[in-house]
């Protein structure tokens, strides 16, 4: 007598998984967060009490993404001319990117995955500064982070994850679609489950959540248009691929999100590229080979 194989749940997979806990100057910076009367000096003093993440701060401030005509010494300072929600975003990441594990399992690989989150998380926040939102640097900083539970779920179920890694490559699929395939559950919903767990702010637990869904997102009658920001980043190519596999769709979604036609996705891809340079190195990543406009500029098969 044969017995069905249950899929794994979320809930247990997660649980039998060990995740860390974010740093304390991380955690002291989302408990600053939540009182809108800490100011510049409040957010520095986290920051300067890690002497890692503080070279980090300074290293970016003073990077040529923002091109300043002298050097930010303070951190402080950097607050102050860069804003707190950049600063204190950019901080989380690096956070989480201290704890994240790096299984080698396969064809997966930890740079690669920061080097494509790094360009979609730029995407996102030109995109929802091109449509003038409020809240682009969430969107840059829920982009960058979409994929961070991906890691965690290699180390858990190597096995499985190997397999749909290799069939993504070779079937150009989502990854998302083999996980609900065969788990019923995504990385997203982990990815958002890891956001809850670190208490980070549930409107950007929601917005890590639902970046496979842009179709769901853009679709009803009240269109979710920040949200499909980062969900339209999702459809970027891998900094690793030659070919665009899901361009028409992020096309036909662009225009969706685009309804005036005010903004040019060439040059808005172009503005990418630009920052992609000055801000990889901060990172320690490699440049992408082949620019986002090279794949506008391709044609389309």
């Amino acid at each position: 007598m044969s017995t069905l194989k249950l899929k794994p749940s979320l809930a247990d997979v997660l649980a039998n998984t060990q995740i860390p806990a974010l740093p304390t100057s991380a955690m002291k910076l989302l408990e600053l967060s939540q009182d809108p009367n800490k100011g510049p000096a409040d957010y520095a003093q986290p920051i300067e009490a890690d002497v890692g993440l503080m070279g980090q701060v300074l290293r970016f401030v003073n990077s040529s993404y923002f091109g300043f005509s002298r050097e930010i010494s303070s951190v402080q300072q950097a607050l102050t001319l860069v804003g707190i929600r950049t600063i204190k975003n950019f901080a989380l990441w690096s956070a989480v990117f201290s704890i994240v594990p790096n299984p080698k399992i396969g064809p997966f690989d930890l740079r690669s995955l920061w080097q494509d989150s790094l360009r979609r998380a730029l995407f996102a926040r030109s995109l929802g500064r091109e449509l003038r939102l409020a809240n682009s640097e969430e969107l840059f900083a829920a982009a960058l982070l979409q994929d961070m539970a991906i890691p965690f779920l290699l180390k858990a179920l190597p096995s499985q994850y190997e397999q749909m890694l290799e069939r993504r490559v070779k079937e150009r699929l989502r990854l998302s679609s083999l996980e609900r395939e065969a788990f019923g559950w995504d990385h997203a919903q982990a990815a958002a489950h890891l956001c809850r767990r670190w208490h980070l702010p549930e409107d950007f637990a929601v917005l890590v959540e639902r970046h496979p869904s842009v179709h769901e997102l853009l679709s009803g009658s009240k269109p979710q248009i920040a949200a499909a920001c980062v969900a339209l980043a999702a459809l970027l190519p891998a900094c690793k691929d030659t070919e665009w596999s899901e361009e028409s769709e992020f096309q036909s979604w662009f225009e969706r999100i685009d309804q005036n036609h005010q903004i040019s996705l060439p040059e808005l891809m172009a503005k990418v590229d630009e920052a992609m340079e000055g801000f990889a190195p901060i990172l320690n990543l490699p440049k992408p080979e082949k620019p986002l406009a090279a794949y506008l500029a391709a044609p389309v098969a």
